[in-house]
C-alpha cells in the first residue's frame, strides 16, 4: 500500500534534519506498527504520508501512484485519528458527523459505527459534556467515515478503559480482516503486540529496527524457561536452558515432583524491547 524510499524532512526553522533517510514498505492488509520516543519522527512522517507537509525528499508510492502527484481524491481514501480528539463542542455529536459526512462521496454506516463504540445514546449530546473517552472513541467514528481503505491512528486508545479499548481494537482487527490497512502510532506496548503484523522503532529519525512483534520478541529475548512451585510454604523460581530442555534431568523431575505454579519461556516484551532499542523509557506523549 505504501512504499517509503529514502525519505528525509527538514522544518523550515531547523538545521538539522527531522527524518533522515528512512525506507519502509507497508503491504496491503497490514497493520503497521510507527514506534519510538517524542520528538523521534512519527508525528511528522504521519503528516508527510497524509499529505499534510511536503517539501520532502525521497519517493512516497502509495497503491503504486507518486503521492505528490495524487490530488484531493487520496483524502477519499483514507481515515486519520489524531491522539487530541478535536471536535466542535458547541454541537452535537451528531452534527459534528454530519458536518464531516458532507466532506466525502462515499460514507460508512453511521448509526453502526456509533452503536459499536457505544455513542448512540448520546448522540445528541453536546461533545463539550463529553468524556474524554468519549471524545476518542468519537474520534475513531469519525475516522472511518468515509469507509475508508487505510487507516492513520495515532494512540487510538489511549485515555480509554479497557472494555472500550477492546471494542476499538476488535474494529481495528476487524477492518483489517475486510482487506484495509493501518498505519499505528501508539505508546501502548500491549495495543502494538495485539494488533501489529510489523513494527518499526524509529529514534532520532531513523528506523533502527523493524521486524514482526515475534520475530522481535526472539530476537531479544532470552532462550531460558522458568518455572515456579511451592516447597515448604514458599514459591521457588527456577530458570533453565531452553536448548535440550527436553534433556534436562533436574527441569524433568521439577515437572513430575512439584506443584508448579508458572512455567513460561523468557521471551521479553515489546515494552522491554522499546527500552533496549530505544534507550529511553516510555512516555504517553506523541
Amino acid at each position: 500500500m505504501f512504499a517509503v524510499e529514502n525519505l528525509r524532512f527538514t522544518y523550515p526553522k531547523n538545521k538539522e534534519e527531522t527524518i533522515k533517510g528512512i525506507s519502509f514498505e507497508i503491504a496491503k492488509g497490514e497493520i503497521f506498527g510507527f514506534l519510538g520516543p517524542s520528538g523521534a519522527g512519527k508525528s511528522t512522517t504521519q503528516k508527510i504520508l497524509i499529505k499534510l507537509l511536503d517539501k520532502y525528499s525521497g519517493a512516497i508510492m502509495y497503491d503504486g501512484s507518486n503521492i505528490a502527484e495524487l490530488d484531493d481524491s487520496f483524502f477519499e481514501k483514507i481515515g486519520v485519528s489524531f491522539e487530541m480528539p478535536i471536535h466542535f463542542s458547541k454541537m452535537t455529536a451528531m452534527e459534528n458527523i454530519n458536518f464531516f459526512l458532507k466532506l466525502y462521496q462515499k460514507n460508512a454506516d453511521v448509526e453502526t459505527l456509533m452503536k459499536r463504540v457505544g455513542l448512540w445514546e448520546d448522540r445528541d449530546k453536546m461533545v463539550g459534556e463529553y468524556s474524554k473517552g468519549m471524545k476518542i472513541r468519537l474520534n475513531f467514528v469519525r475516522a472511518m467515515l468515509n469507509d475508508p481503505e487505510m487507516l492513520f491512528l495515532d494512540e487510538p486508545t489511549n485515555g480509554l478503559d479497557p472494555t472500550n479499548a477492546m471494542i476499538l481494537k476488535d474494529m481495528i482487527r476487524e477492518f483489517k480482516k475486510s482487506g484495509g490497512t493501518v498505519f499505528l502510532t501508539s505508546h501502548i506496548m500491549t495495543d502494538v503486540d495485539q494488533l501489529c503484523d510489523r513494527v518499526a522503532f524509529v529514534v532520532d529519525g531513523q528506523i533502527i529496527e523493524i521486524d514482526s512483534p515475534r520475530n522481535l520478541k526472539l530476537k531479544y529475548g532470552k532462550r531460558t524457561m522458568k518455572l515456579e512451585y511451592k516447597e515448604n510454604g514458599k514459591t521457588i523460581l527456577e530458570e533453565y536452558p531452553m536448548d535440550d530442555i527436553g534433556k534436562n534431568e533436574q527441569f524433568l523431575e521439577r515437572l513430575k515432583a512439584k506443584d508448579i505454579e508458572t512455567l513460561h519461556s523468557g521471551e521479553t516484551t515489546l515494552e522491554d524491547i522499546f527500552i533496549q532499542v530505544t534507550g529511553v523509557g516510555l512516555t504517553h506523549e506523541a
